[in-house]
Parts: C-alpha cells; sequence; structure tokens
C-alpha cells in the first residue's frame, strides 16, 4: 500500500487556497499553452522525483523506452498519454511517482539507420580511424545500396551510432514535451549508456554463476540479410509462396515400384543435407520400411526410414525427409531420434562451396559440385533440372502458399544454421522453471485481464531456451574472452571472465587481466567474444537500468520492485516475458506489481498502423493542428488493451472541450470583484439546485477514482466529460442570473447568490483536478487564473466536502431543472426568436419523476427562461417536460435585457 505523502506543492480543497485576486484573461485561448506551461514546468520542478520518499509512498513506473530508430508515430502519442494519465492520477492521489524516460538505442533498427543516415557498413576486420569522415549526412530516408556503402571499423561505426541517437533522442524529448509527459527530465538513461552495458553485463555474469547462461554451438534460426541469429520471440509468420515436388527416394533392398518411396517437399535443394525418411509410427503405409534404408536422389546418400509421432499421415505423402537443416521440426528429429549433422547452408544463405565428405559416389560429389555457392532459389532450380534428368520428380512441382518463419525486422524467410550462441535458461526446455514462470504471471495484474492469456499461452508454447546473443556490432557486448591454446584454436571451455568492479568492458578493445594487448589473436594468448546482447537482453532490464540497481542502490530499494509496466500488446512475449524472467532469476520476485497493456492503433482500413506497412502518422504535425490536449482526449478515450481507430475527428471534440473549459471556467470566475478569492465554503451551499449539482458531482468523483484505480482511465473521462457538458448546458445556464446577483454589492448579496458562487467554485475545483490527468495544459491555464501553485501538484478530489454541501439533495434535480429551460427554449426556437426574449405565460407539463426536482430549480428555471408573467406546472407524460400555451413578450414590448457578464454558451 501507498502512504500519502505531505505535498509541498498541494493545497487542500478546505484551505483558503485561492489567490488573493483573479487573473482571468479578457479572452481565452488555447494558443502556446504547450511551451508556455512546459517551460513553467521545467523550472519549477513540478514533476521532479523526490527521492526521500520512502518505498510505500513511491509509485513507480518501468516506462517503455522508445527505440530510437528516426521518428515517433501516432501510436506512441496514443499509448505513453495512457502511461502519462496514470503518472498524473497517482501524483495528485497522494504517491510520490518515480516516472523516467529511457532511449533503446542499441540494436538492428539503429544500425539499419546508421547505415541509411551515413552510407556506411560495418567490418569488424577494419582497423579505427580517428580521422574518419561519413560520405553522407542524412540520405533523406532513402535506403543506400549494401554496395554504395562505405565499410569502417566497428569503432567507427559504433561512434555514428552514438552520434546520431543523440539527435534523435533530442527530437523525440521535444515531441513528449509537446504532448505534455509529465516526466522527470532530470531522469533518463540510454541503453546503450556505460551504466546499461555495466548493469546488463553484471547480471549476464550472475546468469553464468548460476548455471542460468550457457554457451551451445547447435542448430538456430538465422537471418541472412542480417547475418545474425533469431530468437523464438522475434519470428513472424507470413505467407511464401513455394511448390511441392513429389521425389522419389530409393530403396536400397527393392525393386520397380516396391522399391520406391515418394516424398513431397519444398525444399528440393537441401536433399544433399538429407539424414533420414521419417512417417508417423501408426501409419500402416509406412510401417514395413521403418528400419530399412533408402538412398537418396542425385547425391546417393544411404539414410534410414525412422518413425516419430510429429510426422503428419495427412499431410503431403504422409513421409518427409528430414534435413540438417530445413525447419524446426528437422531440429526436433535430428535431436530425438539422434540423427547425423549434415549441413550444406551457410550463414551466406548459399550452399557451402566444399562438397560434403558424406557424399561418396562420383555422382553425388559431380551433382553437388553443380550447386556449390549458389543461393537456395539456384540451387533449388538446379536439382529440380536433375530431378527430371533421372526421372526422379513425380510430375511437375506444384504452387502452393505456405507459413514460413521470417525475422520480423526482415525480408527473406529464415534459414536454420547451426552456430555457437549464447543462452538463458527461461522453462523453455525446464518444465519446472516453465511452471515457475506461469505461476509469476499469475500474481501479475495485468490489465485487462484477459491479456494474461498472452503471456500463458506464450509461456506454455516455449519449445527452447532464450537466444540472447546477435551477430552485430552496436550493443552491449558479452564480457567475455577466450585462451587459445598453443595451434591457436579457441578455448570456449574456459571462458575468461571480468569482475564486477571492471564492467563495463568491451573484448573487443580491453585486455583481460593477466594479459596484454599484443596477445589478442595469437597461439598461447587470448580473443574476446565477438558477438552482442540481443536488444531484449539489455531491455529486460530496464527496472535495474532505470533505478540504478548496480550505481545507486539507495535509489533502488525505494522504487523496486516497481508498481507499473506499460506496454503494447504485441511485446508481451518479449519485453514482459523477458523482464519476468530476468527479476525472477536475479531477485526471485516479479519485477513490477501491474502491468498495463495498450491496443493498436488501426488505419482507416482496420490494419494495424506500423512503419513496416507504411501507413504511420508522425504526430508532431496533429499536435500543432489540433493542440496536445486534444491528442490527448482523442487517446485516452480507448480502454487498454483495445485497438483505437485513427481519428482526426475525435481529436476536434477534444480540442472542444480544451476551450470549453476555458470558457466555462472564465464564466465560473467572473462573478464578483477580481480582487475577490472564490470562496470554497461547502456552509454556503444552500440552494437545491446547487446542492443537487454537487451531489451529482461527488457521485462522479467516487466513480472517476474508482475507475482511474483501476486503470480504467476511458471510464473516468467518459463519466467527468458527460457530468461536464450538462454542467455547461443546464446548471450554467440556470444559474447565471442568480449568481450574477442582480448588481448587487459584495454586503448586499443573498444567500441564494453566495450558494451559486460557492458551488461554482467547488465545482470548478473539482472538475478541473479531475480532467488534469487528460487535459494537462489547459486544466493548468485556468489553475493559474485563482489557485496558487500547480493543478498536477494538487490533491486529487475527493466527495467529502461536495457531499458535506449536497447534503440529502437528489442530482436528478439539474436534470429535470435543465429539462424544464429546454422546453421554454424551443418555444422560442420555433417561434425564430432570441433566447432574450421574454415570456410572460407558460404552462409546463412534467412527468411525475420529474416534478419534484423542476419544483426544487424553479425560481433559476424561471430567470433562466426569462419567464415574466405565470408559470404553471401540470402533470405530463412521457420522459421529458413540454410547453405548453406559452405567450412570448411582444418584441416592440420587452425593454432592452441587460447584458449577460458572459454568456455560458451551449454544447
Amino acid at each position: 500500500m501507498m502512504t500519502p505523502m505531505a505535498d509541498q506543492h498541494a493545497l487542500p480543497s478546505d484551505a483558503p487556497a485561492t489567490r488573493p485576486g483573479r487573473q482571468v484573461p479578457d479572452r481565452v485561448s488555447l494558443d502556446g499553452v504547450e511551451e508556455r506551461w512546459d517551460a513553467a514546468w521545467t523550472e519549477g520542478r513540478t514533476y521532479a522525483f523526490d527521492r526521500s520518499a520512502t518505498r510505500e509512498q513511491v509509485y513507480s513506473i518501468d516506462t517503455p523506452p522508445p527505440t530510437v530508430s528516426g521518428s515517433l508515430h501516432v501510436g506512441h502519442v496514443f499509448s505513453y498519454t495512457h502511461t502519462d494519465v496514470v503518472a498524473r492520477f497517482r501524483r495528485m492521489r497522494g504517491a510520490e511517482v518515480f516516472y523516467p524516460m529511457g532511449w533503446d538505442d542499441n540494436g538492428l533498427p539503429t544500425e539499419r539507420r546508421v547505415q541509411n543516415y551515413y552510407g556506411v557498413r560495418c567490418d569488424p576486420s577494419l582497423p579505427y580511424d580517428p580521422d574518419f569522415r561519413p560520405p553522407l549526412q542524412g540520405a533523406e530516408g532513402k535506403s543506400v545500396r549494401a554496395a554504395d556503402q562505405v565499410p569502417i571499423s566497428r569503432r567507427n561505426f559504433v561512434e555514428l551510432c552514438e552520434r546520431l541517437t543523440v539527435e534523435d533522442e533530442r527530437q523525440f524529448e521535444a515531441l513528449w514535451r509537446r504532448l505534455g509527459l509529465s516526466v522527470d527530465w532530470g531522469m533518463t538513461y540510454q541503453t546503450i549508456s556505460a551504466d546499461a552495458r555495466a548493469v546488463a553485463q553484471q547480471a549476464f555474469l550472475r546468469n553464468l554463476a548460476r548455471g542460468e547462461a550457457y554457451q551451445a554451438e547447435a542448430p538456430g534460426l538465422w537471418d541472412v540479410t542480417f547475418q545474425t541469429a533469431v530468437a523464438q520471440a522475434e519470428l513472424e509468420a507470413r505467407d511464401y509462396p513455394g511448390a511441392f515436388h513429389r521425389v522419389a527416394f530409393h530403396r536400397t533392398d527393392g525393386e520397380g515400384d516396391e522399391g520406391v518411396v515418394h516424398i513431397e517437399t519444398t525444399r528440393p535443394e537441401l536433399l544433399p543435407a538429407c539424414v533420414a525418411l521419417i512417417a508417423h509410427p501408426d501409419d500402416e503405409r509406412y510401417q514395413h520400411l521403418f528400419g530399412t534404408t533408402v538412398r537418396t536422389p542425385l547425391f546417393e546418400v544411404e539414410v534410414p526410414v525412422l518413425a516419430h509421432p510429429a510426422a503428419e499421415p495427412d499431410k503431403g505423402a504422409g513421409i518427409a525427409m528430414c534435413c540438417t537443416f530445413g525447419d524446426l521440426t528437422d531440429v526436433q528429429w535430428w535431436r530425438e531420434l539422434s540423427l547425423p549433422t549434415r549441413s550444406v547452408l551457410g550463414r551466406d544463405g548459399r550452399l557451402l562451396r566444399d562438397t560434403p565428405d558424406w557424399l561418396t559416389t562420383d555422382a553425388g560429389r559431380a551433382r553437388y559440385e553443380a550447386v556449390a555457392g549458389k543461393t537456395t532459389f539456384s540451387a533449388r532450380e538446379a536439382v529440380v533440372a536433375g530431378l527430371r534428368e533421372t526421372g526422379d520428380l513425380d510430375g511437375e512441382p506444384q504452387a502452393t502458399q505456405r507459413k514460413t518463419n521470417f525475422f520480423e525486422k526482415g525480408d527473406k524467410p529464415l534459414e536454420i544454421v547451426t552456430s555457437r550462441q549464447w543462452y538463458i535458461r527461461n522453462g523453455g526446455r525446464d518444465a519446472d522453471l516453465r511452471e515457475t514462470l506461469l505461476a509469476r504471471g499469475r500474481e501479475l495484474g495485468f490489465h485487462p485481464d484477459f491479456m494474461k492469456v498472452r503471456y500463458e499461452n506464450w509461456v506454455g508454447g516455449l519449445n527452447g531456451d532464450w537466444l540472447i546473443s546477435r551477430q552485430r556490432f552496436f550493443g552491449v557486448p558479452f564480457p567475455v574472452w577466450y585462451p587459445l591454446d598453443e595451434a591457436g584454436e579457441v578455448r570456449h571451455d574456459a571462458p575468461i571472465l571480468p569482475g564486477e568492479d571492471q564492467l563495463p568492458v568491451d573484448p573487443s578493445s580491453d585486455v583481460p587481466t593477466g594479459y596484454t594487448a599484443d596477445q589478442r589473436g595469437v597461439p598461447g594468448g587470448f580473443i574476446g567474444d565477438p558477438d552482442i546482447m540481443d536488444t531484449w537482453a539489455t531491455s529486460s532490464l530496464t527496472p535495474q537500468i532505470a533505478g540504478g540497481w548496480r550505481s545507486d542502490p539507495d535509489l533502488f530499494a525505494r522504487v523496486f520492485p516497481m508498481d507499473l509496466r506499460p506496454q503494447g500488446q504485441d511485446i508481451i512475449r518479449t519485453w514482459l516475458f523477458s523482464t519476468v524472467v530476468r527479476s525472477h532469476l536475479e531477485h526471485g520476485g516479479l519485477p513490477w506489481s501491474d502491468a498495463a497493456i495498450s491496443g493498436w492503433i488501426l488505419d482507416p482500413d482496420r490494419k494495424k498502423m506500423s512503419k513496416s506497412k507504411g501507413n504511420v502518422v508522425t504526430p508532431m504535425g496533429l499536435l500543432e493542428e489540433h493542440g496536445s490536449d486534444a491528442v490527448r482526449y482523442w487517446a485516452a478515450s480507448a480502454r487498454l488493451g483495445t485497438d483505437a481507430a485513427f481519428e482526426v475527428g475525435q481529436m476536434k471534440i477534444g480540442r472542444r472541450l480544451a476551450i470549453k473549459v476555458l470558457n466555462a471556467s472564465k464564466f465560473a470566475l467572473s462573478f464578483g470583484s477580481p480582487d475577490e478569492p472564490v470562496v470554497l465554503d461547502p456552509a454556503l451551499v444552500v440552494d437545491p439546485l446547487d446542492r443537487a449539482m454537487l451531489a451529482g458531482l461527488a457521485d462522479v468523483v467516487d466513480a472517476a477514482t474508482a475507475a482511474l484505480e483501476a486503470y480504467d482511465h476511458t471510464r473516468a473521462l467518459e463519466l467527468t466529460e458527460t457530468f461536464f457538458w450538462t454542467f455547461c448546458d443546464d446548471y450554467l445556464e440556470l444559474v447565471k442570473d442568480r449568481a450574477y446577483g442582480a448588481g448587487a454589492s459584495a454586503d448586499e448579496l443573498t444567500a441564494a447568490t453566495r450558494s451559486a458562487r460557492a458551488a461554482l467554485g467547488l465545482a470548478l475545483d473539482a472538475l478541473l483536478r479531475l480532467f488534469a490527468p487528460v487535459l494537462p495544459f489547459a486544466t493548468e491555464e485556468v489553475w493559474s487564473w485563482w489557485r496558487e501553485g500547480s493543478v498536477h501538484r494538487a490533491p486529487w478530489p475527493t466527495a467529502a466536502p461536495l457531499r458535506t454541501a449536497a447534503g440529502d439533495a437528489d442530482p436528478a434535480v439539474v436534470a429535470a431543472a435543465g429539462s424544464a429551460l429546454a422546453a421554454l427554449r424551443k418555444v422560442k426556437s420555433e417561434a425564430k426568436v432570441s433566447m432574450r426574449t421574454e415570456i410572460e405565460h407558460a404552462v409546463l407539463a412534467v412527468p411525475a419523476a420529474l416534478r419534484a426536482g423542476v419544483e426544487h430549480a424553479l425560481d433559476d428555471v424561471r430567470a433562466a427562461g426569462r419567464v415574466t408573467g405565470t408559470l404553471e406546472l401540470v402533470d405530463g407524460d412521457g420522459e421529458g417536460v413540454l410547453a405548453r400555451d406559452a405567450r412570448l413578450v411582444p418584441p416592440a414590448a420587452a425593454p432592452a435585457p441587460a447584458a449577460d457578464p458572459a454568456p455560458a454558451g451551449t454544447r
């Protein structure tokens, strides 16, 4: 439980919190509010975190660090607004909010951007050039062909990455400030900073010491374009065109048709890598073949026919060739059936140039030499041509669409290549650990709750440990060196590790203890691990990086475990799960108590907005055109976990609401002398209509507070907005004459007028605070007209003072009186006369349910409707009030009305 802090910025609503005088502008406007208030918040340190707060007083947020790769899009605005609403609400509820901002600036997106921006590519074999100047300074968003990119050393490349990310971060911060994020800008971090590298390396070394991290040479998914291994969490299944080829294998113990076994494959180019034919153990068609051998076509290698339950009898011929490796099923068969490894595909996506030693016949070796070095596409064509020539292709290939694994950022199907990689245990091969991580998921509060199923499905479907190494350049290097034996061979079984006090280290340039720099790469010397950590292996430690786990243990004790992880639904399997894994392994518990999951932004065709689809909208133009409060209103109108359409129309509604807050507030503050403070005294509220309005507002405060506590910002906004429009359309119109006081001096004000003014002040005080998390600029602007400090450091409104003022009043009085006023105005509208036209007589037919409410507010109805004569109430039917027998004062006979002090306006 959080203990509310005493806040030096906050002023309790029952204290004399108003300014000595009011400074309401003659003309209200939203123009320039973003720049003005951002500067004021920065100067006043409005959102600065007070690190003297205890953990019980702190509400800490594991803010998503956006990927620094050129520009943000409107989807970021959408989800980050949701987080900011939570932060502002919790701050007003009395918590000291730890709300940092990070920049995720390592990994592939940054590398690709640097390659295109500067026209370079990394070649680790090249020496560092301290005087290097890149050939380009911005390629206008266009991709630069690899052949045209200038090769540079890894150190030069990393320096360019760091230079560009600083520029991007500056632009990102400017946009976040424009949006009004209440971040403490004195607490930012980078996932590639020295501190972040040290945290990631320290966590890895501890994983390694406990046996949770390990290195293995094994088949894994490989992207041939980016030349890196890919983890299961980064896969994306896409449709990919292919063709089934019916291919004949020849039995070594049979002749004629009995000696042929047909399989169907979409990867005939992998025939030289075939190690077995596999069918389901219950498939009667092939049971007589189990234990026998067949010979591969073209390459003439004898392979066994085996049984495995993962074979699919109803797919193709029901029997499949297992190659090392064509897909993940091949890996499963290879591992569980202890099959040999006969890999022919290299990391570059081409068949190996050296003829494999398992091809022993002259014909088989000649066939391979004809495809060696070819891409998989060219090798496939050559193999199919050979099968036609030998008669082992039964019919022509049949076109098909198949689901194929892609790297989420890649555009070519992934291959499976055997390589040495680092892994962290995540339950993929450990049932006990998997169950423990599922239990962690059940402990975590998901908002909305149904998102928990996505976590459970992901953990339950894991088929391997977390591959955390990448063959890239800009990232956190593994803090590992290896000794070289006298023959210059790498001793992977004897890694050299630094002490935690030496971190961060870069094995490509730093020298391990006990060695000298000239021993690098020579027999008897050492070599550094060439790989970097997957970006998720660093991002999974954002609570530790932001909270100062390594560098600031005092801060860490005050903010960890954190309260909230806000994030997108598509990275539950990556960021959320990996963070749970690292926290469980290092701290023995969850990294946060709750997770708020945002939905996606959809374009007009109901497709997810993403940079890869080219359908994103950049947000700065929207913020400038509609105003930040308007864009925030659109974002806050969507519930967590719900996809939302990109709607400019909703932003226009939000801008109208923000402007209405200014206008209605100006009206509410227009009574009395500008030098008089607004009196917030519940005891002054005596009129039934005023009490009814405050009773309704008290209900809204209770309901909106409960909604925000449950992470339902949309419900809170709906309740507040609905009340506010009724407040403007009905209450303000009804009460303005009474509040104005007919020109009486302060000493002559009636109790009814004082009641109206006090009610207006109490309502405005509460409404501004209710709207503050969503409309921070408009509410701060109004607050400055009459209150001290910032509305965002004021306490969240409570219903108690409102209920004290309301007594036992019925909120329905306002709606009933509003219905009566609407009936009178309808008469004037139908007569096409001014709303200021007086009525000398009218009969109101009032349904029984509304009768008491209209009677309680009859004087205000009469005044607002400008009824100068009789106003009779009779029983009516239906749901609303109807006006009958109304007689208007002829225009010539009507005296010139006094000007309203400030028209409340209508919706």
